[in-house]
């Protein structure tokens, strides 16, 4: 077994705490930036700038340099609200133009096994921006997991009684595809969420 410096062992064994970063992809970035300092400085500023300057936004929770967020601020739709678990998921929707309203993110999905109640998520204050009046739809875009569809079916419960209309994203068949290689369950997700054409 070789052994590593101690400061390239603190290395390896930061970079293995990111996600996807196993033993040997540890090595290959500690490599390369020990090749190239220019870029190790560059990152190590970076990373220390992102840690002091980005925050969660104290209206939807996304991540911002600047409170409220510009999403928050910007004109928008304000009567469409888009409910998603985490911040990349924000940038996953908005990165698609096709929502034009405002956000909230749970900061997380239901999951009791796990000891995620929904104290522990960003419900109360979702809660106390539908209780403004303002907002006519809640887009629920939590993931299509046990977890995503549990908080969906909990927020659906909290939101209807409110008079707000609560939506979900369409599942079923990716673009693409053929029906013979897609699985039962998605076929019949897809069968049941069918739209007129």
């Amino acid at each position: 077994m070789i052994r590593f410096s101690s400061s390239l062992t603190r290395l390896l064994a930061e970079l293995q705490k990111l996600p996807g970063v196993g033993e040997k992809t540890a090595l290959r970035f500690a490599f390369h930036l020990l090749k190239s300092p220019d870029n190790a400085n560059a990152l190590a500023e970076s990373l220390c700038a992102v840690t002091s300057r980005v925050r969660f936004c104290s209206t939807c929770f996304g991540i911002t340099e600047e409170d409220p967020c510009r999403l928050c601020t910007g004109p928008r739709e304000e009567t469409s609200l888009c409910v998603v678990e985490e911040p990349q998921d924000l940038l996953a929707v908005e990165r698609t133009g096709a929502f034009r309203g405002r956000y909230h993110v749970l900061q997380g999905a239901l999951s009791p096994l796990n000891g995620v109640t929904p104290s522990r998520l960003r419900i109360a204050e979702l809660m106390a921006r539908l209780g403004e009046g303002t907002v006519r739809e809640v887009v629920v875009a939590t993931n299509f997991s046990v977890e995503g569809e549990a908080t969906a079916l909990y927020l659906a419960r909290l939101i209807k009684p409110l008079g707000v209309r609560v939506t979900r994203l369409a599942h079923g068949i990716p673009t693409g595809s053929d029906l013979e290689y897609v699985d039962a369950a998605t076929v019949q997700r897809a069968l049941e969420g069918r739209n007129e054409l």
